[in-house]
């Protein structure tokens, strides 16, 4: 049977932390900033770790 492939969208999505979760970008920074508070937007910057509910989904696409 051939290996797994790697889902490609996830690989860039998503980046493993030295134990072994997961982070992420934030959502909702695309468009329309113009009415998003400053504070609102510098929040949206900084990564966030995956949910542990969705860790084991992400790993499964992450198979490496």
């Amino acid at each position: 049977m051939p290996k797994m492939k790697t889902n490609r969208g996830a690989a860039k999505r998503f980046k493993r932390t030295g134990r072994g979760k997961f982070k992420r970008n934030r959502a909702y920074r695309g468009h329309l900033l113009s009415k998003k508070s400053s504070k609102r937007k510098r929040n949206l910057r900084k990564a966030k770790l995956v949910d542990k509910a969705d860790q084991e989904r992400v790993r499964r696409l992450l198979v490496n």
